[in-house]
């Protein structure tokens, strides 16, 4: 059963630890993660972006695949299914084909323009009972271009959207999209104090967590994040795993060809990123 992360985000931000986000792409990483999250007994959100939603069939087809899976798996730990970077639009679309989590991402709107849509957003995720992220102040990466430092989002800015009832808050803090490029400055500590101190209790969320060093990671968390994403570091792990499979010959030995077999050990290349992933963020045990 698919659950909002309304329940899971209070748990994660009182027990000084984060919940993943985990993107989806295919029927390999929606099992991989799911098994995962078994096996390790910790809560799970898997994000959807539009792009990949898109590739998937649409929503509808997500949330088939994935109550299925829960259910043939015997998933029992918390799962959400969430709309990461949602449009206006998207967001609508999610609410209605069943999602239980969404993200509206209003951070490219003038601060008034995004409170009035995060606004209508919330009143219809709460007529379902869906959790909502919004955002303050754009992530940095390849999304826009940033490079050194992403932007970093003003805390009077974050307290007007965490006050309309959100769930959970990303605010940019200097994190990026995709890899880090070498002159990346950190995460700005600075800045996430003074956004947690204004919000006062809202569970905070960090995009872009694909190679942020551990100890920031763990500070973070210690400062109030209780969800942290992660998408570039599970392709990463699958793309070098089929590539090794497939430079030593693999796919011609036998039926060494058949996409089960070519596609396993990046299946089990993305299990072992989550499970790290998992005991870093501290919810190994909190399902």
């Amino acid at each position: 059963m698919l659950v909002s992360a309304n329940e899971m985000m209070k748990k994660a931000y009182e027990g000084h630890y984060a919940v993943g986000q985990f993107n989806i792409n295919n029927l390999e990483w929606t099992k991989a993660i799911l098994q995962t999250a078994q096996e390790n007994n910790s809560p799970v959100i898997l994000g959807v972006s539009e792009g990949a939603g898109k590739y998937m069939c649409g929503f509808n087809t997500i949330v088939g695949m994935v109550k299925g899976m829960i259910e043939t798996l015997g998933i029992t730990v918390p799962v959400a299914l969430h709309l990461d970077h949602g449009s206006y639009e998207a967001a609508k679309a999610v609410i209605r084909d069943g999602f239980s989590s969404v993200m509206f991402d209003g951070s490219h709107y003038g601060i008034d323009e995004n409170i009035e849509k995060t606004k209508e957003i919330i009143a219809l995720a709460n007529e379902k009972g869906l959790s909502v992220e919004a955002e303050v102040g754009a992530i940095g990466g390849e999304e826009d271009g940033v490079i050194g430092r992403g932007e970093v989002a003003d805390a009077d800015e974050c307290k007007l959207i965490a006050d309309l009832g959100v769930t959970m808050l990303a605010a940019g803090i200097g994190n990026i999209h995709g890899k880090y490029p070498a002159n990346w400055a950190g995460l700005d500590f600075e800045a996430l104090k003074r956004i947690s101190e204004k919000t006062n209790g809202m569970p905070l969320v960090l995009h872009g967590g694909t190679g942020i060093p551990a100890d920031m990671i763990t500070k973070a968390i210690s400062m109030g994040v209780a969800k942290i994403n992660v998408n570039t570091e599970c392709q990463l792990a699958f793309a070098a795993a089929v590539r090794k499979y497939v430079e030593a010959g693999k796919d011609l030995e036998g039926k060494g060809f058949d996409p089960r077999k070519l596609l396993a050990p990046g299946v089990e290349a993305i299990k072992a990123t989550v499970k790290e992933k998992m005991e870093l963020f501290g919810s190994v045990g909190k399902a």
